[in-house]
Formats: structure tokens, C-alpha cells, sequence
């Protein structure tokens, strides 16, 4: 694993990218600011010496900068990587690159790798830096805002019928994929029940939309109790699947805990009370920033939807391990009200 900071030099002759940028760009003297050995460092941890060679963490580290920096997706930032030259430059490359530094999903796969703690890294070190440049002071991080807000996931709105349909799918690949011989795999009588709830939906009747949503929860149903019978010796993964089609076979209207989506099933319903959008499906994230500038100081997941003031402890107590400096006064909405903490409402 290559663990310097600029060395990454492409194999095609040209001209180097300090040679034809602005200096006064603010990406370009951002790139000379940042202690990257220290993010290096501290990722690379995470990081084994056996194996394929990773991509560099300095690579890896610049996206992620650039990809919230930019509000922009995994597929955007690495398929606009090769039109700037100030993002190369920013990421550690001497040259002008022609190719994308990597695929979109090792964008995913590295933050899974790198976990929570990882991506604290990246926040504390623009911190440090701000505190280097002079460009945050001590007194700034002594007043904070302290909001929640819901990290919405991407997925499609959930249905009993859609869930029931695809979980049957996964669970059906998941029998070939293993040589599991199944008694019926439901593919296309599943299909057709599917089709018809979506036309009885949109004709407004609902009793036989309901009678295919319960014909598509019985198919689920068989398949799941199939497969048990017949793998007496049950992997990990395919024991998370049965445990999810078990729950989702079980779950009620009035549950709560209920499973939204089968790629991601932490994501939660949450009502903030918003007239234009009154359910939201993800996780609630608690932020605290300074007064007087917009600096973002912590930023935390709160997963089970939990009251806001309940959230306020360990939202400053972040804050005060970013920033290293004691927080005198905290603001926040009428949504902490009730909290015995020393807060002042705005």
C-alpha cells in the first residue's frame, strides 16, 4: 500500500498540473493546507499489506472532499474527475489524468471500510485546518446551533406488495445460486399478482388489490419455509435473508420497527412535520455548527428515531471533541424542549 501523499504520477508525458493551475484557486490552496499525511495515517489502518493494492487513501480521501464539497453522487464525481483539473490536483496527481481514478462503487466500499470513525477523520482534519489558517477561533466553537435533520437513503417509496415481490426474488436467486431445489419459485405467477395490485391500486379497488398483496405474502411465505426445510446447513448470508423474510412476513400495518427497504433495513420513517413532505425514510442525523459562521463542527447518526432532547448530550460532547474547545452556550428549536440541559431556545 503506497501511504505518501503526492506520488501518484501518471504514465503519460505531459505538463504538470502546478504549472498551468491558478494558485489562487481555493482548491488549489486547499490541497497545499491539508495535513494529508494525517489523514494517511489514521486510515491507514484500516488497510492490509496482503493483497491487490488499494487505491491510494489520499485518491480515496480527495473524492470523498470533493463529492460533498459539490453535492455530487459517486457516479458523478469520479465520471467529472477527468474534466477538472484542480479535482486531480486536489486528490494528489502531478499530471493531467484521461482515466477515472477508480470505479463508483469503491467509493461505497471504502467507506464501509474506513466505518464511522474513519469519516470523523476527514471532518476533524478540516477543522484543524480551519484552526490553523486562523480561520477559526476558540470563541466561535464556545456558541453553537444544534439541529436534527433526517439523512433520507435512496430508495423507491415502499409497499407491502413491492417488498413481498422482491424479497421472493432475492430468496429464489439465493436457492440457485446454492443448488437449493425448490418446490415452486413463483416467478411468474408472482409477476402477474404483482402487475394486478398495481392496476387494482390505480382503479381504486382496494379489496382486490389486497387479496394479490396476500397472495404475494403466501408466496414469500412458501419460499421461505422451502428453503429452511431443505438447507440443513445455512450460511450467514443467506440467514439474513430468511430472517428479513420473516420479518417482513410478520410485520404489521401498525408495527413499528417495520422494514422499509431490503438493501438498506435501518432505514426509519420519520415525520418531522414538513407540510410539503410529511413522511421521510432514513436515518435522523443530529448537527451542531458555530453562530456566527456556518462551520459544521460535528455531525452524528442517530438511529430509532429518538426524541431530539435526548440527542443533545452526545451531539455537544462530539462538538467538544472535534473542536477541543468547552461549549458555553448551545442553541436549538422548540423541538428540545422538556431537556433538563442548560440550553437556550431561539
Amino acid at each position: 500500500m503506497k501511504k505518501t501523499g503526492r506520488s501518484q504520477k501518471s504514465d503519460e508525458v505531459g505538463v504538470k498540473l502546478e504549472e498551468i493551475l491558478d494558485k489562487t484557486h481555493g482548491l488549489y490552496q486547499l490541497a497545499n493546507r491539508l495535513n494529508w499525511d494525517y489523514l494517511i495515517e489514521s486510515c491507514g489502518a484500516y488497510y492490509s499489506e496482503a493483497g491487490r493494492p488499494g487505491v491510494p487513501i489520499r485518491v480515496m480521501a480527495g473524492l470523498h472532499y470533493l463529492k460533498y464539497l459539490e453535492n455530487e453522487s459517486d457516479e458523478s464525481i469520479v465520471e467529472k474527475f477527468c474534466e477538472n483539473p484542480y479535482w486531480q490536483y486536489f486528490c494528489g496527481f502531478e499530471t493531467f489524468q484521461h482515466r477515472f481514478p477508480c470505479h463508483p462503487t469503491t467509493l461505497v466500499k471504502w467507506r464501509k471500510k474506513v466505518g464511522i470513525e474513519g469519516v470523523e477523520k476527514l471532518l476533524e482534519e478540516t477543522i484543524n485546518t480551519a484552526k490553523r489558517e486562523a480561520l477559526l477561533p476558540e470563541k466561535l466553537c464556545r456558541r453553537l446551533n444544534v439541529d436534527t435533520t433526517v439523512q433520507e437513503k435512496a430508495i423507491t417509496f415502499p409497499t407491502d406488495a413491492k417488498l413481498f415481490y422482491k424479497m421472493r426474488e432475492k430468496l429464489v436467486d439465493a436457492a440457485a445460486h446454492r443448488l437449493i431445489p425448490l418446490r415452486q419459485s413463483y416467478v411468474r405467477v408472482g409477476k402477474k399478482s404483482l402487475r394486478m395490485q398495481y392496476q387494482y391500486r390505480h382503479a381504486g379497488q382496494m379489496k382486490r388489490a389486497a387479496k394479490e398483496t396476500k397472495k404475494l405474502r403466501t408466496y414469500l411465505g412458501r419460499v421461505t419455509r422451502d428453503i429452511e426445510r431443505k438447507s440443513p446447513l445455512i450460511d450467514e448470508k443467506l440467514a439474513n435473508q430468511l430472517a428479513l423474510s420473516r420479518r417482513l412476513i410478520k410485520q404489521k400495518k401498525t408495527d413499528k420497527n417495520k422494514l422499509y427497504s431490503l438493501h438498506a433495513p435501518e432505514v426509519e420513517c420519520i415525520s418531522k412535520g414538513k407540510t410539503h413532505k410529511k413522511y421521510e425514510f432514513g436515518c435522523k442525523v443530529a448537527i451542531a455548527t458555530t453562530c456566527k459562521e456556518p462551520w459544521v463542527v460535528a455531525v452524528k447518526a442517530i438511529h430509532g428515531n429518538p426524541y431530539d432532547g435526548h440527542t443533545l448530550k452526545e451531539t455537544v460532547e462530539k462538538a467538544e471533541e472535534i473542536t477541543e474547545v468547552k461549549a458555553e452556550t448551545v442553541f436549538a428549536d422548540r423541538g428540545y424542549k422538556g431537556n433538563k440541559s442548560v440550553l437556550t431556545f431561539r
